[in-house]
């Protein structure tokens, strides 16, 4: 239903051409599907460390891996807007893993560590998007067109099924599954959402915490020793630019400011994940 509790800038593409945009982005991801899935079963099954929860990362300089697994780096361009949204995060969160076993007390390291961080981000924006949709239910966003809901809805549900993919590759080497998120980086989403008054607001900060998640991907491309964990960030990074995309779109910010992946926000192993 559309929300008209208050007059805002209007969207920069038509709601027809952000629902295009949408069934092309979700046939993407179903066409992807069987290539992640089979990713994940040779991962499971072939690869006795994984298994054996014992990975090591590849012998690369430290430098290469160093945004992972270092500890000291920051989600450099995460330049969070500031809503009358207050804590909706924390709520979508907590309902959306209320269901799954926690994580709490394991300890993690090397490919399964990264594994970890990726669970962790996917629940996060599983989160954010339900705090969005719950926040344009209640009128608390204005005037919010369908399609942008559509939209939310779509995103949300193939960050699902990406954390679901690595909680696969946890459970099968024998680990718990990541029912937390980030909360290094929900710290920052948290006071973000305080600020979120619109649609455009909302974007902003959802597109922050897309290109964030696809960094972390392509870092994670050359952090992890799996031939088949390669291919499972390799086949869920794109799917986060896809997100990007679309939001730039939405924002009016096209041809998008920078057509190359960098790894500058990618999120390390170092976060706290609960």
């Amino acid at each position: 239903m559309r929300r008209r509790n208050r007059k805002q800038e209007p969207l920069a593409i038509s709601e027809v051409e952000l629902d295009r945009l949408t069934r092309d982005l979700d046939d993407a991801h179903h066409a992807a599907l069987p290539s992640m899935h089979e990713s994940l079963a040779e991962w499971r099954e072939s690869d006795d460390d994984v298994r054996a929860g014992i990975t090591r990362l590849v012998s690369t300089p430290a430098s290469r891996r160093a945004f992972l697994l270092g500890g000291g780096a920051v989600l450099g361009g995460f330049a969070l807007v500031g809503s009358g949204v207050g804590s909706g995060v924390g709520a979508a969160v907590t309902r959306t893993r209320a269901s799954v076993p926690a994580a709490a007390g394991q300890k993690l390291t090397g490919d399964l560590a990264v594994v970890a961080l990726a669970a962790s981000l996917e629940n996060l924006a599983v989160g954010t998007y339900q705090a969005g949709i719950d926040a344009a239910n209640k009128g608390s966003l204005g005037d919010v067109p369908p399609a942008v809901v559509t939209f939310a809805q779509t995103a949300q549900s193939q960050h699902q099924d990406h954390a679901a993919a690595w909680n696969g590759v946890l459970t099968g080497a024998g680990k718990k599954a990541v029912s937390g998120v980030d909360q290094t980086v929900k710290t920052s989403v948290d006071k973000a959402f305080a600020g979120v008054k619109d649609v455009p607001g909302l974007a902003k900060l959802a597109l922050d915490l897309e290109n964030a998640a696809a960094a972390t991907y392509l870092g994670a491309i050359s952090a992890v020793k799996s031939p088949a964990g390669i291919k499972t960030a390799a086949s869920i990074q794109p799917v986060e630019l896809q997100h990007a995309a679309i939001l730039y779109f939405l924002l009016g910010q096209y041809p998008v400011p920078d057509a190359f992946a960098k790894t500058t926000t990618a999120r390390t192993t170092s976060d706290k994940i609960g």
